[in-house]
């Protein structure tokens, strides 16, 4: 972020370079993506809302999102061949008898209960169907209900997976090797399903990243990236001031968003939220509240106050609020427009504490209603289960770059809370912004979208220093192992996401399900 006073040029006071911020004009209903049963994506105006009907509704909010339940359909596809004198009568494996297939049942059930019990996302394993070719799919009544078909390829024919994929659904196909009686598909999945028969990859929605041997860890993975996917898909945001885009025409990347990840953004202007925050204020109950919720925070260990106490309170109150408002629009995420100005007048703080306070609470709190990296923190946090740490990068150089923002989340580890400074915002030095002591060592996932959502880069990092510079109070020094020329020539667009933990593998998965390019610069 950068502040320009210069005679000859006007005060910026957001991280636009024009200037002002960008919000969307009228929105249309789109179309619809394979496989979200017909999620709308109809932007609208919340207005009209009163501060005593929100209150109610956010004292009664709970936890903030809470990801979708991946439903997994595991199916076993095998054949019982019966002798023929004089001829080969049987096909590679070692499933060929019904008690064969009896057996695997048994033990593709004792491995899918493993799995449940170490998956660090919501999934839900359906009863695992046995089946001898395409004729015994119309009674399979899980397929309709699950996102995921996890084929167990031990035998049969081509047919019934044509017939499988013609259901429209994600597919994950598991082939045994080592890990129990070899599966026949382990000799002719590439060359007859996936190739066809040809030299190269004939199929459209399925490719060699969808086919896993013997691990039952690599099943894990591309299933918490798909239920990553499923959650994001969809998502209902709102947008206070307008949804927008840095740097970017106003209507572009919102629509973008909407068409390729279903986004249902819930506007709310300024003049409606200054109405909500003047009842706010006069309500005796709600300010003591954020008083004492405040007095609380600021009480606990790790935390150091270096602002007006005031700022710390309004930020409580503001954070009440920005609840109300989203559970009033039924969702779990909302970003701030013109959030370096306009909103400091009316909350009298900035929205960086707030936002933080949301992140650390579970909820998708972005600044800058910037949807060319929004989609991304979404993706990331439904992925990782832990919150994202929206910010700008530097210039690379010497193995190291610096991240830096002002509304980082203190529990970045998804449990416990990083010693954090509470100081005023940089650029405007008022209101209440956490410097968050990030751990040193932690390895951390870096999200690098560009403005066009066709490429997107990834960068795995270590955090080396969480210094104190004249930036972005919560800023973190990371190591890469990419050269630094490639990683500047390579990144695209601005703004990053970071999140503790690494989930490379996973958004590459997930990305190639809507078209995006997933550029590992780590590999």
């Amino acid at each position: 972020m950068t502040t320009e006073n210069h005679d000859d040029y006007p005060v910026r006071s957001t991280c636009c370079p024009c200037g002002h911020d960008h919000s969307a004009s009228g929105v249309t209903r789109r179309g619809f993506l394979q496989g979200m049963g017909g999620a709308a994506v109809l932007g609208t105006a919340l207005a009209g809302m009163s501060w005593s009907a929100l209150s109610a509704a956010e004292r009664q909010s709970g936890a903030g999102p809470q990801r979708r339940p991946l439903v997994v359909q595991p199916i076993l596809l095998y054949s019982t061949p019966k002798p023929r004198p004089q001829w080969s009568w049987r096909s590679w494996g070692g499933i060929q008898t019904q008690q064969d297939a009896e057996q695997e049942v048994g033990r593709i059930k004792r491995e899918l209960g493993d799995l449940g019990d170490k998956a660090d996302f919501p999934v839900e394993f359906l009863p695992v169907a046995a089946i001898k070719g395409a004729g015994d799919l119309p009674g399979l009544s899980g397929i309709d209900k699950a996102d995921v078909l996890l084929v167990y390829a031990a035998g049969g024919g081509m047919d019934t997976f044509a017939k499988l994929a013609e259901r429209g659904k994600d597919m994950i196909f598991f082939c045994r090797h080592k890990s129990g009686p070899v599966y026949l598909w382990y000799e002719i999945i590439s060359p007859r399903y996936l190739r066809q028969h040809t030299d190269t990859l004939a199929l459209t929605g399925i490719d060699d990243g969808d086919i896993v041997i013997d691990s039952q860890d690599e099943i894990l993975w591309r299933l918490r990236a798909l239920c990553g996917l499923r959650s994001t898909m969809g998502t209902r945001i709102v947008a206070i001031g307008g949804p927008g885009a840095w740097a970017q025409p106003k209507d572009v990347v919102p629509n973008l968003v909407r068409e390729k990840w279903q986004f249902d953004m819930q506007t709310v202007s300024y003049d409606e939220l200054g109405k909500l925050i003047k009842e706010a204020r006069a309500d005796g109950d709600a300010v003591q509240r954020a008083r004492r919720r405040a007095g609380a925070y600021l009480n606990a260990p790790g935390n150091t106050l270096e602002t007006q106490r005031e700022f710390v309170d309004n930020a409580f109150l503001l954070e009440q609020v920005f609840r109300g408002i989203m559970k009033e629009a039924d969702c779990q995420a909302i970003t701030v427009n013109s959030c370096m100005g306009t909103i400091m007048a009316m909350a009298e703080t900035s929205a960086c504490m707030t936002l933080s306070l949301l992140n650390d609470a579970g909820y998708m709190a972005f600044c800058e209603s910037d949807f060319v990296v929004i989609p991304s923190g979404v993706l990331l946090v439904n992925i990782s289960g832990k919150p994202m740490f929206f910010n700008d990068p530097t210039y690379p150089h010497d193995g190291i770059i610096t991240l830096a923002h002002c509304t980082a989340p203190r529990k970045m580890n998804g449990k416990e809370l990083e010693p954090v400074r509470i100081m005023t915002h940089f650029e405007s030095d008022y209101g209440a912004s956490p410097k968050v002591e990030m751990s040193k060592g932690q390895v951390v996932t870096n999200i690098v979208p560009d403005f066009a959502s066709k490429r997107w880069v990834g960068l795995l990092g270590e955090i080396i220093d969480a210094p104190f510079m004249d930036i972005c109070r919560s800023q973190i020094d990371i190591r890469y192992a990419c050269d630094d020329r490639m990683l500047a020539e390579r990144m695209p667009g601005f703004h990053w996401m970071t999140c503790y933990g690494d989930y490379m593998r996973e958004l590459g998965y997930a990305l190639k399900k809507v078209g995006i390019q997933w550029e590992n610069l780590t590999t």
